[in-house]
C-alpha cells in the first residue's frame, strides 16, 4: 500500500442514505449489539472477531449478521468498515451469496471490493459527490432485489422512516390503514420481518447517526430523536449499538458524515438542495485521525 492509499484507508467517514450506511471508523467496545439492518463487517486490515448470540468467537475478514441478531465484534486494526442494509428494503433470500450467511464468512473477493471502493471514496476528499453515486452499484455491482410489502404496511413503514421521532403508536397506525389492531400487528411482522415496536425502535436509533459528530447536548439529542428522557435514550441506544450515547459521540468527533439532513433537524441543518456535495462533511473534514 502506497502513502496515498494508506492515508485514504485511515480516514473516518460515514455515508448515510435512507436505506444504506457505509461506516468507516472506530468499532468501540465489544459489547452485545442488536441492529435492525443486515450488518456487514469488513476488516480494514488483518482480521476481525465475531461472536453471535453469546456463542464462540470466530476470526475472519468478513462477518455478516442478519437483522435483529445479537452479536459482538472486535477488530485488530483501529478502524473497521461496516455496511448496513435496511432489511425492509430487500428480499433477504435474494441477497448476494456472502450476505445470506450468518457470522464469519469467507469471501475474499467481496472483502477486496469493499476495501477498494472505500479507498476510492476517501480519495475523493472534499470534492466527493455522493449524490451521483448509487450505493448498491458501488458495493454490490447493481441494485439489490427489493422486498415486496403490502401497500398498507408500506404506508406505515414509509411514515416511520420519514419521521422516526414522531410519537406514532401501533393503534394510530392500524387506524390510519383501516385495520384492526391485532390484524395490523400480525400483518406488519409478516410483511416487514420484525414486530412493529422493534422496527420503530430501530429506526429511531438509526436516526441518531445524523447527530453523532455534532457538539450537541445529549439531552437535546434525545428529545430531537423521539426519546422521552435521557435515561430511556441511553438504555435504548446501548441495547442497539452496545455503547453509551456519550461514547458514540466521543468516538465520532473526527467522523465526516455524508447525508441529507434528517427531517427533525431540517431547521438547523441546510438541505441537500442548497448545500455543496460534501454536505455535513465540511466541518468534520477528511483528515486522518
Amino acid at each position: 500500500m502506497d502513502e496515498a492509499d494508506a492515508s485514504a484507508s485511515s480516514r473516518r467517514f460515514m455515508w448515510i442514505t435512507p436505506d444504506r450506511v457505509l461506516y468507516v471508523g472506530l468499532i468501540g467496545a465489544p459489547s452485545m449489539r442488536t441492529m435492525g439492518s443486515v450488518n456487514v463487517y469488513v476488516a480494514q486490515q488483518g482480521s476481525i472477531r465475531v461472536r453471535v448470540e453469546g456463542g464462540d468467537w470466530h476470526k475472519t475478514e468478513l462477518a455478516v449478521l442478519p437483522p435483529y441478531t445479537p452479536h459482538q465484534v472486535t477488530a485488530e486494526a483501529r478502524l473497521i468498515h461496516v455496511l448496513q442494509i435496511e432489511a425492509e428494503t430487500v428480499d433477504l433470500a435474494a441477497l448476494p451469496t456472502p450476505l445470506t450467511r450468518c457470522g464469519a464468512v469467507h469471501a475474499p473477493s467481496f472483502v477486496e471490493q469493499v476495501r477498494r471502493q472505500q479507498a476510492g471514496l476517501c480519495a475523493g476528499g472534499r470534492g466527493l459527490d455522493l449524490r451521483s453515486m448509487d450505493f448498491d452499484t458501488v458495493f454490490f455491482g447493481g441494485a439489490l432485489a427489493p422486498r415486496l410489502i403490502d401497500a398498507r404496511i408500506r404506508q406505515v413503514v414509509d411514515g416511520i422512516k420519514r419521521d422516526p421521532s414522531a410519537p406514532m403508536s401501533a393503534q394510530d397506525c392500524a387506524r390510519s390503514v383501516h385495520l384492526s389492531f391485532s390484524r395490523f400487528l400480525h400483518l406488519f411482522k409478516q410483511e416487514v420481518g420484525a414486530p412493529f415496536r422493534s422496527f420503530r425502535s430501530w429506526k429511531r436509533a438509526r436516526s441518531l447517526l445524523h447527530h453523532v459528530n455534532r457538539d450537541a447536548n445529549l439531552a437535546h439529542v434525545a428529545l430531537d430523536t423521539g426519546y422521552p428522557d435521557s435515561t430511556h435514550f441511553s438504555h435504548s441506544i446501548r441495547q442497539v449499538y452496545g455503547l453509551k450515547p456519550s461514547d458514540i459521540f466521543a468516538g465520532s468527533r473526527r467522523l465526516a458524515i455524508y447525508a441529507p439532513a434528517p427531517r427533525n433537524a431540517a431547521a438547523s441543518v441546510p438541505s441537500a438542495d442548497s448545500t455543496p456535495p460534501t454536505l455535513r462533511a465540511a466541518r468534520s473534514s477528511f483528515s486522518a485521525p
